[in-house]
């Protein structure tokens, strides 16, 4: 088991990351009428996204009209797909290459979410293979760590995340720019969330690890996020948590509302 004890506390450089993942949500038009209604509820409320950034991660058919409309109206939004292929090109029916989400302004990419090492069989392999594609191609990978209530019960709250996350550094440098997002499987869409303590276990944990594989520097600065049902009533306690660093939001993050509330945490959380 990894320590904890080298831990550090969120420093004042790293910016909170609020992430919503759409899952296979809206399409097009709809997503472009949703980050029109979302920023505008933001700058409305005098949300400055330099205290706190909020990044949507759209299905792939939404991807082009969601940056052109950022691109045009100068939105201070940033977004990012949901997943992408280990191969650059070629005979990949249905792949999505990084370097295309790089020519559409992709910031992030999602990799190794629990529904995709669960339904489409992605391994540890896979997972480490894409992070590679994400950085080659100068997107910030978020890679997702978490354990099933089956392994919860077998081996303990971190081991597992640790596990996954050590595999999934394998091509990382220290020059890279990487998120890491802590999502108990067991929480997921259930409605009941680990609670804040339990959360910064495992992220001091999962920073532990970035401490020992990459150095002092990127546990510095590398955001970790929690994910599990993320509410605007639960957000302020995971961001009291000094190696939590933002949320990925799912359910919540298609109601404009609440995500906006959840983005807007330092308001009303503390």
């Amino acid at each position: 088991m990894v320590s904890t004890d080298n831990s550090t506390p969120r420093a004042g450089a790293r910016t909170p990351l609020i992430a919503g993942n759409w899952k296979m949500n809206l399409d097009h038009l709809q997503a472009i009428a949703f980050v029109q209604k979302l920023a505008w509820s933001l700058k409305d409320a005098g949300h400055n996204f330099a205290d706190v950034e909020a990044a949507i991660f759209p299905p792939f058919t939404d991807l082009r009209s969601v940056q052109t409309l950022i691109s045009a109206d100068k939105l201070p939004l940033v977004f990012g797909a949901q997943d992408l292929s280990a191969a650059d090109s070629g005979a990949y029916t249905g792949e999505i290459s990084g370097q295309f989400l790089a020519q559409l302004d992709c910031t992030y990419v999602i990799i190794g979410h629990s529904e995709r090492r669960m339904m489409h069989a992605e391994t540890d392999e896979v997972v480490a293979a894409k992070v590679v594609a994400a950085l080659r191609h100068g997107l910030a990978p978020v890679i997702c760590v978490g354990e099933t209530a089956a392994d919860l019960k077998e081996f303990g709250p971190s081991a597992v995340p640790v596990a996954q996350l050590r595999k999934a550094l394998a091509g990382v440098t220290s020059a890279s720019d990487i998120v890491v997002a802590y999502e108990p499987v067991w929480a997921i869409g259930s409605g009941q969330a680990a609670t804040p303590e339990q959360a910064e276990a495992v992220c001091a944990a999962l920073r532990a690890v970035l401490l020992e594989v990459l150095g002092a520097d990127v546990a510095e600065k590398t955001r970790i996020l929690y994910g599990g049902s993320v509410k605007s009533t639960n957000i302020g306690g995971f961001m009291k948590q000094p190696n939590v660093d933002g949320a990925l939001v799912g359910g919540a993050s298609l109601d404009l509302a609440e995500f906006a509330s959840i983005i807007r945490f330092q308001k009303h959380a503390f």
